[in-house]
C-alpha cells in the first residue's frame, strides 16, 4: 500500500482571517506540487483531510489534479493534536493508495510511529504543501519512499 502524507499549504495569518484559509502563496505551492504529482503518474483512491479549511482547500486542489477514484472526504483523527495511533490502526483497513492531508505535529508523529514505532522521534522534515510518500511492504513494514517539497520543483 502507498500512503501520501501532505501538510496543508501556507494559510493566511489568523489576524487576517480567523478561519485560516490558504494564502495566495499557499494555493500556488499546492498547485505546483499537484502538477508534479500528476506528471509523475501518482494515482490515489481517496484523499482524507482534517476538515480545517486550509487542509480541505489543499485536498481539493490536489484532488482536482489527481482525481481520486473514491473522492475526497473529511476524517476524524487528522487534527494537529490528535493521537497518531488512530490512523496507524485505521490504515490496516486500506489496500489502495491513500492521501492524508493534515497538520503538524500529527503528521510528523504518525510518520514516525509507522516507520520506527515511536511517535516522539522525528524522522523526516515536513513542509507546508509538501508530500511524504510511504509504502507498506509485504511484512507490514512502512518505508519512506520519497519526499516532495514545493521548492524542489
Amino acid at each position: 500500500m502507498k500512503l501520501y502524507l501532505v501538510q496543508h499549504g501556507i494559510p493566511k495569518p489568523e489576524s487576517e482571517d480567523p478561519r485560516k484559509p490558504l494564502s495566495e502563496i499557499g494555493k500556488t505551492e499546492v498547485e505546483k506540487v499537484s502538477q508534479a504529482l500528476k506528471k509523475a503518474g501518482i494515482k490515489i483512491s481517496k484523499i482524507f483531510h482534517s476538515g480545517k479549511l486550509r487542509a480541505k482547500q489543499t485536498a481539493e486542489i490536489i484532488g482536482d489534479y489527481l482525481n481520486p477514484s473514491e473522492g475526497i472526504g473529511e476524517a476524524e483523527g487528522l487534527n494537529p493534536l490528535d493521537p497518531p495511533e488512530i490512523w496507524a490502526k485505521k490504515l490496516s483497513d486500506f489496500k489502495d493508495p491513500l492521501m492524508l492531508v493534515g497538520h503538524l505535529p500529527h503528521l510528523q508523529k504518525l510518520c514516525s510511529l509507522l516507520v520506527i514505532g515511536d511517535s516522539e522521534k522525528p524522522i523526516v522534515r515536513f513542509r507546508q504543501s509538501g508530500v511524504i510518500a510511504l509504502e507498506r511492504d509485504e511484512k507490514d513494514n512502512w518505508i519512506i519512499s520519497w519526499t516532495l517539497y514545493p521548492d524542489f520543483i
